[in-house]
């Protein structure tokens, strides 16, 4: 032993080499402990709880909070040695990047993995997931300039100049980039407040289709025409949008119209034959079925039903059938459906006798314009 303790390298005797490896060993044994059992047992007792929190800590614990415990102890082994200003100095510059730097990892992803778990717990939860890089670049920015602040000011540097500095270039910035960050701040508004989200229908204004992206910027949607429209977010956000997604009824009003020449039984009788062809559908329920007005050259039939689903393709297979089976009922009991026409009444004065020559009525076909009247 003391012989080791007489024979010196770089300031330094074998022995104190040798008790800097006896703490290098030791603290590596400790850590590899509280690596494995330690954390383990932590786990299971954590894996009882209702909540989740417990969990990202201990997986960012094991991720970035193990690496940081073998930084710091080869540090401070490295410190029980005698070494020069200079090598001390970066020994502990190396050591403050490093945890730092580890820290800032353990928070960004201990952040990502709650709001992950938060976001595919909603429904459609992983359409939802890929919406969150444009969220974690944002907190990403901002905890990395957090800690590189703190960072700054540990390595010895004058921090409150450089956040004055970041200040008054923020200001600047501001001013210049208004639509930018307007647009920034509604993409969160998007994220959070979620009044459409990829894959929904929806009409902004006289514009429709599919959203496709949603963006830091823009929003980007795919009409039922196959082009893409692409819109800012701040004009999203300020405008009345209809999400077909959400609708989980679909109300319909639709009209019926016959001739002039149907007789009062058979008008009382269409509420109710319309009524039983409704009933036929599923998933359909009837809500009612009226003679709603005379109009110029027919008589209106006014009918309400609800389609239980926010299908569009099958509200229109049922409307489809409806329809076919109306005029199937029509043409059996003679009803006919009314067209646009005009009646036209021309006659001749006869002086002599000083009465009023008036022929039959004339149906004029309004979408035929060859078609001309004439006089006796």
């Amino acid at each position: 032993m003391e012989r080791l303790s007489e024979i010196s390298y770089f300031n330094n005797t074998l022995y104190d080499y040798l008790i800097a490896l006896g703490i290098i060993a030791i603290g590596f044994i400790v850590i590899r402990i509280f690596k494995g059992p330690v954390l383990k047992s932590i786990r299971s007792l954590v894996a009882k709880t209702n909540t989740n929190i417990d969990d990202f800590i201990i997986d960012s614990v094991r991720r970035f909070g193990v690496p940081a415990l073998y930084v710091l102890l080869f540090s401070s082994a490295l410190q029980y040695l005698v070494l020069s200003p200079r090598v001390s100095r970066v020994i502990e510059v190396l050591t403050t990047i490093v945890v730092i730097v580890l820290i800032i990892r353990f928070i960004s992803s201990t952040i990502l993995m709650m709001l992950t778990r938060y976001v595919r717990s909603q429904a459609e939860g992983e359409e939802k997931v890929k919406q969150l890089y444009g969220v974690m670049v944002i907190i990403n920015i901002f905890i990395w300039t957090i800690g590189l602040l703190f960072l700054f000011d540990n390595l010895g540097y004058e921090v409150n100049t450089i956040i004055a500095s970041l200040g008054i270039g923020g200001i600047a910035v501001a001013l210049a980039a208004q639509n930018i960050l307007g647009d920034l701040f509604n993409y969160f508004v998007i994220f959070f407040d979620r009044p459409f989200e990829v894959g929904n229908f929806v009409v902004i204004d006289d514009k429709n289709g599919v959203i496709e992206y949603v963006g830091l910027k823009t929003t980007r949607i795919k009409t039922l025409s196959g082009e893409q429209l692409v819109f800012s977010n701040s004009d999203l956000t300020s405008s009345r949008i209809h999400n077909y997604k959400k609708m989980q009824r679909r109300r319909i009003v639709f009209q019926v119209r016959v001739t002039y020449q149907t007789t009062p039984e058979q008008l009382r009788e269409i509420p109710k034959l319309i009524e039983s062809i409704i009933k036929e559908h599923k998933p359909v329920t009837f809500d009612r079925a009226h003679f709603f007005s005379f109009e110029v050259s027919s008589l209106a039939y006014e009918m309400v039903y609800y389609v239980e689903s926010g299908e569009y393709n099958l509200y229109m297979d049922i409307q489809q059938s409806i329809n076919l089976k109306i005029v199937e009922a029509f043409e059996r009991r003679g009803i006919a459906l009314a067209y646009p026409t005009r009646t036209v009444y021309f006659g001749n004065q006869r002086q002599e006798e000083g009465e009023q020559d008036t022929p039959p009525a004339l149906l004029l076909d309004r979408n035929n314009p060859e078609q001309k009247t004439g006089s006796r």
